[in-house]
């Protein structure tokens, strides 16, 4: 019996172990050439730079640091003096970092993470372009206005560049919501208090981490960021036919639509009888999808709870594309094959897309996208 008990509870301990580590993440390697030197592990928070744990490094440059697995993807840095390292943490990987003292913010390799691959390339692009811009400043043969000049096409082309690459390409990517916050000395690259076409580019990582890091500190300040952002630059006043800025007609009951979701299920518009509908035609391949999605967002989280439905039908061609944009969307998603040229254009008398259309709770229509002054209010009233 005392052996079982000392073998069972060995075989416990390993399990309880083994449990423990794999809910926490690791970031080891080696600086070379520091020796002595203090490495510090910071937390990148919406506060600032907080310091996590120190070491002084020995001649062998070997570091390890751990930490608890984060419910969703967190910021660090290895730090030495003002030579920085950026990495981050999506959950309870391993990542590794070798570089060289006193070169380590450009001349260092990482292993283990994509993420912490695309921040490495993001980095070196940001250093380069500061570089660039102090190189303009010295430049003693431009004028102030030919400097100026200069510098902005510089930032358009990075933008172009960055938001092509990564942001667009992979827009929920720890290393997109990175390159949103990169600056050109105390200026944030990204503004979209400055420039409305970044305010899209905030909307569709805003939208991407509202759908698969829902709740976490990070989603909801991009999300408050791009909603504010869009309300301060009145996008949806502006926009009419392309915004939820919505105007009325009254009829009754609806025309029933039937398609395919992005489950494989027949949904029916009909069935949602004793439901507020917003009915919503899209095509997820506008530029302007993602601050639509986000716009959508907000108000399926204020009102779901109180028997809003959105029925989304996409007009979109391709069907992959489609059901990646739609797989995360909390509400119905539904696809008509046959696009622009659906007989539900013509039913629903649509001149153009995006449009939607309000359904009261009886299953009729009471209220089109042409001129209701505050959505909010209208979907109020309904419900």
């Amino acid at each position: 019996m005392k052996k079982f008990s000392l073998i069972a509870s060995t075989l416990c301990l390993a399990i309880l172990s083994t449990s423990c580590s794999s809910d926490r993440y690791h970031v080891e390697g080696t600086i070379a050439e520091a020796t002595d030197s203090i490495l510090y592990f910071e937390n990148l928070s919406l506060n600032g730079p907080e310091t996590i744990d120190s070491l002084k490094l020995s001649r062998d440059g070997k570091f390890a640091f751990s930490g608890e697995r984060p419910e969703a993807p967190e910021f660090f840095r290895l730090r030495i003096g003002t030579q920085i390292i950026n990495i981050s943490i999506d959950s309870t990987e391993t990542v590794t970092v070798n570089a060289k003292y006193p070169t380590m913010a450009t001349n260092y390799d990482v292993l283990g993470s994509d993420n912490c691959e695309r921040i490495k390339q993001l980095s070196l692009m940001q250093i380069g372009l500061e570089q660039a811009a102090i190189a303009l400043e010295k430049n003693i043969e431009l004028s102030r206005d030919e400097v100026i000049d200069s510098l902005n096409r510089m930032l358009k082309a990075y933008k172009t560049q960055v938001t092509r690459n990564f942001i667009y390409k992979d827009p929920r990517a720890s290393s997109s919501y990175f390159a949103l916050f990169q600056t050109l000395g105390d200026w944030l690259i990204f503004n979209p208090r400055a420039d409305v076409t970044d305010i899209r580019t905030f909307a569709a990582v805003a939208t991407a981490w509202d759908s698969y890091h829902a709740g976490s500190l990070r989603a909801q300040n991009l999300h408050n960021i791009a909603i504010e952002e869009m309300k301060n630059k009145r996008i949806v006043e502006s926009n009419n036919s392309r915004t939820i800025d919505a105007s009325k007609i009254s009829t009754s009951g609806i025309i029933d639509i039937v398609l395919e979701d992005n489950h494989g299920n027949i949904r029916k518009l009909s069935e949602l009888k004793g439901k507020v509908v917003l009915l919503d035609f899209h095509l997820f391949a506008m530029e302007e999808s993602p601050a639509r999605i986000l716009m959508l967002r907000e108000l399926y989280n204020k009102y779901h709870s109180q028997g809003l439905e959105i029925f989304q039908v996409s007009l979109d061609d391709d069907e992959h594309f489609w059901k990646q944009q739609t797989k995360a969307l909390p509400w119905i998603s539904v696809r008509d094959a046959d696009g622009l040229q659906t007989r539900y254009i013509r039913s629903y008398n649509i001149k153009s897309v995006p449009e939607y259309f309000l359904i009261d709770k009886s299953n009729s229509l009471v209220s089109r996208s042409s001129q209701v002054k505050n959505v909010d209010d209208a979907i109020r009233r309904l419900l």
